[in-house]
């Protein structure tokens, strides 16, 4: 049986020891592949697939190329929450699970959302930036906000790490709005004492803040576009801890350049691996740029690699009910098994 851990040189994990472990441990005497990602040496990923019975990745585009190179293949588990790399009518069509790991860094997301919102508005990095750059010790070098206790959060999706975020921002002082189609009565009532679900017009009108934490679909590609920055009166701080394809970036550097947004944190930029050298988001001194870090932490590794590795473990030993999050599964495809 082979495995082969695959992925771009800034997504492959420090160590495999712990993947190796637990696939070993899960599937004695299996062949464990570890291997760097181009995009301009495809081919030579193909022919490490063929013969494959379990990819884990987390950014490589399985698409009808790959799965079609790959007649041996079982199920792909993908070390993120996200999995929109993956072409799941395509994983279907060739009768391969596909399954993320619904969990294991909420709380991480979250703390470094809070984090990076203070930072925004007690004005960090311009600050940072004056003393170490500037040399200059000067406390009105930047514009003051009023205090976090007096200022409106709106949150675009009400998810684990959305009602994680919402929790800690109510036992700061905050006013929580969100918004969020799809949540159910039962989530929502995990912290309607603490966030009121509001239009998106509502939130536009009201809030300080605007972090987004909406997983991607359809519904939501390039939400953010020059016409709804346009609509937020308060002229807020924009965070994006969700995906880049969420946000039209020429429209939020236009906002930012216009004074429709006072700033902005972003994990995720529009491609996973930007050209930061260009980048005309990158240098502002409002603007927190962060390498898609917020869900790094060591407990956070820990629990992706281990998830990741026992979800191929349960699959191809039979045991499907165990796999944490299953989008694609052949053997029972209307079903989503999540624990």
């Amino acid at each position: 049986m082979k495995i082969v851990i695959a992925d771009y040189a800034g997504a492959m994990m420090p160590s495999h020891e712990l993947e190796k472990q637990v696939l070993s441990a899960g599937l004695p005497g299996c062949q464990i592949c570890t291997y760097t990602y181009h995009d301009d040496q495809r081919a030579d990923f193909l022919q490490l697939v063929h013969d494959a019975d379990a990819l884990l990745t987390a950014f490589i585009k399985i698409d009808e190329e790959v799965l079609a190179a790959a007649p041996r293949l079982k199920v792909v588990s993908i070390n993120a929450t996200g999995y929109d790399n993956v072409d799941l009518a395509a994983a279907r069509r060739h009768g391969v699970a596909v399954c993320p790991v619904g969990e294991y860094c909420t709380a991480d997301v979250a703390e470094f959302t809070i984090t990076t919102m203070l930072a925004l508005v007690r004005n960090l990095k311009a600050y940072l930036t004056d003393v170490d750059v500037h040399q200059q010790w000067r406390y009105d070098y930047a514009q003051p906000n009023r205090r976090l206790s007096n200022l409106t959060l709106g949150i675009f999706g009400l998810g684990k790490i959305g009602r994680a975020v919402a929790t800690r921002a109510a036992a700061l002082g905050m006013r929580v709005l969100a918004v969020d189609p799809f949540i159910s009565q039962k989530d929502y009532a995990k912290v309607a004492d603490r966030v009121q679900l509001v239009s998106t017009a509502t939130l536009f009108q009201q809030a300080d803040i605007i972090s987004n934490h909406m997983n991607l679909n359809d519904s939501n590609y390039r939400f953010f576009t020059a016409d709804r920055f346009k609509q937020m009166v308060k002229h807020p701080y924009f965070i994006n801890m969700a995906r880049g394809a969420e946000v039209d970036e020429p429209a939020l550097v236009a906002a930012l350049d216009n004074g429709q947004l006072k700033g902005a944190a972003l994990d995720v930029l529009a491609t996973e691996f930007p050209d930061l050298a260009t980048n005309p988001l990158v240098g502002r001194e409002n603007v927190l740029v962060t390498p898609h870090a917020a869900f790094y932490s060591s407990d956070s590794l820990t629990a992706l690699q281990r998830i990741s590795c026992q979800n191929i473990v349960e699959y191809l030993t039979g045991h499907p009910e165990k796999v944490f999050k299953l989008v694609v599964n052949p053997k029972e495809d209307s079903h989503d098994y999540s624990n």
